[in-house]
């Protein structure tokens, strides 16, 4: 089942997701991701991350987003996971 991971950055916090981004990806690239990139503010600063994952069921998207480094480092406000259905793409 794939699931849609939306994460909003703390305030303030671009410098800890900068700090964390190349082991960020490196997880990403280690794991069942189908999408991600960064939603970005009107300056073109990242402020927060669309990941949609392939897990077999909430409690496993549950896991990969504790275990994201982003969310190590204490860099997001909020984590929304929902169970995302794809129709198009």
């Amino acid at each position: 089942m794939l699931y849609a991971l939306i994460c909003t950055d703390k305030p303030g916090h671009l410098e800890v997701r900068k700090a964390n981004r190349e082991a960020h990806i490196a997880y990403l690239k280690s794991t069942p991701v189908t999408h991600a990139g960064p939603f970005l503010n009107e300056d073109g600063d990242m402020i927060g991350s669309l990941v949609v994952i392939e897990a077999d069921d909430r409690a496993g998207a549950e896991d990969w987003a504790a275990n994201d480094p982003y969310a190590k480092a204490g860099l997001f406000e909020k984590v929304r996971i929902e169970a995302w259905n794809k129709v198009i793409g």
